[in-house]
């Protein structure tokens, strides 16, 4: 493993803190820039705004600690930019305002990275890009498993927001050559929520349906960004970043006879495999799931 210098947005976020704390126990040396630091001590910190362009320069030819002024050869270049900065859903702000942060925010990062010579950036994208997590009504998907070549098609302004911005990374990848890899970021659950939260999905499956029973845990998120960061040669990608099984103890094939019973099928799942797939990241990058969510609660007896 090969320790980099990594700018990271929005590492003081639900994800973000989560993924910043498993990128320091690989050793990487980490600048957050959020609008609240990190509660991370190992993390340093810029106060910056994602939808300022020159802020986005100033931080992206910044140095990263105090440390970093010893040897007087001025500012180091970053290694890699991990942009998970956004507005996370809609109904926090209004839908133009949400769509305007995402979108520019995302832009501004990106087009500072390329033209400050760094080679890697990493984006979060989202599942909701899949059109069914915030749609009006009960939608169905085109097809299952959600595979990274599903024509995506959203409804609503975040979702949008993210299929904006992995066109952008597209558009700059091209003009640059770089490596830009965009994450469609599952549901994010923290190591305390199993207990939490797991209990009322099993009672209520019906729940998970918008975001087709996915999740992905916070610490394998950190390792799916830490295997972006190794990957290299690439180009633009895009990757769904899940957990290997669903959220529910139902298996997968009753799910879609459950709750898609429209849908067309187009492979063969396993018993409880993914309904957003996580296939490509691990034939592409390497990902072992590490926290399963039956490592943490006992799915009820049948």
């Amino acid at each position: 493993m090969t320790r980099k210098r990594i700018l990271f947005t929005g590492g003081a976020g639900v994800a973000g803190k989560h993924v910043v704390d498993f990128l320091i126990e690989r050793g990487h040396t980490i600048l957050n820039v959020d609008l609240k630091p990190s509660d991370n001590p190992n993390v340093h910190n810029i106060i910056a705004d994602i939808t300022d362009s020159g802020q986005m320069f100033n931080a992206l030819s910044s140095y990263a600690s105090f440390d970093e002024l010893s040897p007087g050869n001025g500012v180091p270049k970053f290694d890699a930019v991990v942009h998970f900065a956004a507005i996370p859903r809609i109904l926090i702000n209004t839908d133009n305002e949400t769509f305007r942060v995402n979108t520019m925010g995302t832009y501004n990062v990106i087009e500072a990275a390329v033209k400050l010579g760094i080679k890697k950036v990493v984006i979060a994208s989202s599942e909701t890009t899949y059109g069914i997590c915030f749609s009006d009504g009960e939608t169905d998907p085109h097809s299952l498993p959600l595979e990274e070549d599903y024509d995506v098609d959203p409804m609503d302004s975040y979702g949008l927001s993210k299929v904006v911005n992995e066109q952008t990374a597209r558009s700059f990848q091209r003009r640059s050559g770089i490596d830009i890899y965009a994450l469609r970021i599952g549901n994010v659950i923290e190591p305390h929520q199993y207990t939490e939260l797991f209990p009322a999905f099993f009672k209520n499956p019906e729940v998970r349906r918008r975001i087709a029973f996915s999740y992905i845990d916070a610490r394998d998120l950190g390792q799916i960004v830490d295997l972006c960061l190794e990957k290299d040669g690439l180009g633009y990608q895009v990757f769904n970043a899940a957990n290997d099984n669903n959220s529910a103890v139902i298996p997968s094939k009753e799910l879609i006879q459950r709750f898609f019973p429209n849908v067309p099928i187009t492979r063969e799942l396993a018993e409880h495999e993914g309904l957003f797939s996580n296939r490509k990241i691990r034939e592409v990058l390497g990902f072992k799931e590490q926290h399963n969510w039956r490592n943490y609660v006992k799915a009820p007896q049948k």
